[in-house]
């Protein structure tokens, strides 16, 4: 019955042809290390990442209390194994199979677990671990095929620039020979399993190490001039690029032409000692700053523009046990007391131009389910836009963010106003039969968030750009 409320229109045609593309953004996470004795509680920590709209975070182990205090929150966590533990996961599937029953299974998919690192720069590692990493990936990713979660939770391990032994000019980047034994049945699992290759990028100490080598403009993205890559052509306007397309060229080199790159931890230190003149509050803020624009703009490097790249900044807190130079202790967006150690804007808008903000202001209307329709109509206006109108339910699932109150007027709610708001925002896109109404006041509740047109729609103009620039790229080819 629904049916004959619905109007296509282009705008409706277009919006729902990209929203499945718009979710593959690139997105912007936060590294919540815990290597301090003055931190926050972990729920106190979950409060100021919602607070901060953060919705990807990396812990580095399985603490059940920070699984916890991260359920129903809807952020995306990665968390580790760490490399004291890949001894007895390489060992024996069972105690992998123990570790997911016991760690994981009992919080999932409360808190929404993404990702699994298994072992952490064990190139770095001063003692010989590699060879435990790729036994002990496999036996964890056979874990979760038998829990049937191979398909939601990626394995992958992190790694350092290190692994590389070349990376300038980007084009002849080459991984070191001495870690092939290593590197090349990795590579062979992730190509298989579609996990992305995970790298910690630190442009920083590029530029702490070799000042003269280095411009500090270069590696803050604030550059003017341009680095050539001799062999491309390529031009290059900061060392983040240049190091990602290093690594792209290492990974064409070996044919491994399909693994995806994600940066696992990135940033600039605030402070630091004497000698570390870069380590300042406004170079960090300049880092994070250009990054985040870089990275949410979905801006790609030279030699790949316009590829979607993950990217986590190292870290959310200031941490006060870590050991070596001054500046190993001051790499936080935040103080343990959760006040800013300089101002950032987490969710890249404030980079925006100001037709963003026209834009998201001009519409301030939702969509919610009559309190008056009868609960036959309800259920069938629901099941409608959940089904055949193509609106995205999962988040009044159970143990989903907007799944209380469990009421249907809660959930047809949700679900109207995504309709309405992926369908123009327009009157006849909230009619459901007469069971939809509109409101000025968000209905957005807790960790419950109601989108609205001008976020659906500035990410339709944002994929739209971002094609044309491909086209356009592969027709001059």
């Amino acid at each position: 019955m629904a049916r004959a409320f619905v109007t296509a229109t282009p705008l409706l045609l277009v919006l729902l042809s990209f929203y499945t593309e718009l979710c593959r953004a690139s997105t912007i996470g936060v590294c919540y290390g815990r290597n301090a004795d003055d931190l926050p509680t972990p729920d106190k920590v979950a409060q100021l990442v919602h607070l901060h709209n953060i919705k990807y975070v990396r812990i580095y182990d399985s603490n059940i209390q920070v699984l916890k205090a991260f359920a129903n929150t809807g952020v995306e966590l990665m968390i580790g194994i760490p490399n004291s533990d890949l001894l007895p996961f390489s060992q024996f599937q069972s105690n992998a199979d123990t570790w997911l029953r016991n760690n994981i299974m009992p919080y999932y998919p409360a808190t929404k677990i993404t990702y699994i690192t298994v072992g952490a720069e064990v190139t770095e590692s001063p003692t010989n671990i590699s060879a435990l990493v790729i036994p002990a990936m496999r036996n964890v990713h056979t874990a979760l095929k038998k829990a049937g979660l191979h398909k939601k939770i990626k394995v992958s391990s992190t790694h350092s620039l290190g692994v590389l032994s070349r990376s300038f000019p980007p084009s002849a980047g080459a991984f070191d020979p001495k870690h092939a034994f290593f590197l090349k049945p990795m590579l062979e699992f992730l190509a298989e399993n579609e996990s992305p290759f995970m790298v910690d990028i630190y442009p920083y100490y590029a530029y702490r190490d070799s000042p003269t080598k280095v411009s500090l403009d270069y590696a803050l993205f604030e550059s003017s001039s341009e680095v050539i890559d001799p062999n491309t052509g390529l031009l290059y306007t900061n060392m983040f690029d240049a190091q990602i397309d290093a690594l792209y060229f290492a990974l064409m080199a070996l044919n491994f032409r399909t693994i995806k790159i994600m940066v696992t931890e990135t940033g600039w230190p605030s402070k630091g000692s004497p000698k570390e003149t870069a380590a300042t509050p406004d170079n960090a803020q300049t880092y994070n700053s250009n990054l985040i624009r870089h990275v949410v703009n979905d801006t790609g490097t030279p030699a790949k523009p316009g590829e979607e790249l993950d990217v986590y900044i190292f870290s959310l807190f200031n941490e006060n046990r870590k050991p070596g130079l001054e500046s190993e202790r001051n790499w936080g967006l935040f103080y343990p007391d959760q006040t800013s150690v300089y101002s950032v804007d987490l969710t890249g808008r404030g980079a925006v131009d100001i037709t963003e903000a026209n834009i998201t202001s001009s519409n301030g209307t939702w969509c919610i389910a009559s309190s008056t329709a009868s609960e036959l109509d309800l259920q069938n206006a629901l099941d409608w836009t959940c089904g055949p109108g193509n609106v995205d339910c999962s988040a009044i699932q159970p143990s989903q963010a907007c799944y209380q109150p469990d009421t249907l007027v809660s959930h047809a709610s949700f679900a109207f106003n995504s309709y309405y708001q992926q369908n123009g925002a327009t009157d006849v896109a909230c009619s459901f039969g007469g069971t939809g109404v509109k409101t000025n006041k968000n209905p957005s509740y807790d960790n419950c968030l109601y989108m609205t047109f001008g976020y659906v729609y500035l990410r339709v103009i944002r994929a739209l750009q971002a094609m044309s620039q491909h086209l356009f790229q592969v027709r001059h080819l």
